[in-house]
């Protein structure tokens, strides 16, 4: 990872305060839990329910970006997942400042490392990379999900 001066590609309309999770988020695996019972009480709730390729989409985003807070943003400070009509919002929250190079630009080259960018971009829209007033980032992604037998 290296230093840029930070970028967004989200809306400015799309600034939604998540739910952090109700008990310590210290893994992916975790996460995935916590965000995949958001998602299904959420769409369950109302009689409609995920299709299951989506919530696959959203477990592979959450484990992305989760290890990705832990490997090289100096550990998880946070993690938050809030079901929106669209899908689900995820906020991973890390203690580096540092902003990865491949938030501004795709890899057209694959070094052996770092397919864990290049998913969440094309399974999430509406990526933000935000730097945290008292130190470290926020990377914050709409992961879409559609209901049981939708196109």
């Amino acid at each position: 990872m290296e230093p840029t001066d930070g970028t967004t590609t989200a809306r400015a309309d799309l600034t939604p305060q998540g739910a952090p999770a109700p008990g310590p988020v210290t893994s992916a695996a975790t996460a995935r839990a916590y965000a995949e019972s958001v998602a299904r009480a959420q769409w369950g709730a109302s009689g409609r329910g995920v299709r299951e390729e989506d919530v696959v989409d959203l477990l592979l985003v959450v484990s992305e970006l989760v290890t990705n807070a832990i490997r090289h943003g100096d550990g998880l400070a946070g993690f938050e997942a809030r079901a929106t009509d669209e899908g689900m919002w995820i906020a991973v929250h890390d203690h580096s400042a540092v902003v990865p190079r491949a938030a501004s630009a795709f890899p057209t080259r694959h070094r052996g490392s770092g397919y864990g960018w290049p998913l969440v971009a094309r399974l999430a829209r509406d990526i933000a990379v935000d730097r945290r007033p008292r130190g470290g980032k926020t990377i914050s992604v709409l992961v879409p999900l559609r209901e049981t037998g939708a196109p």
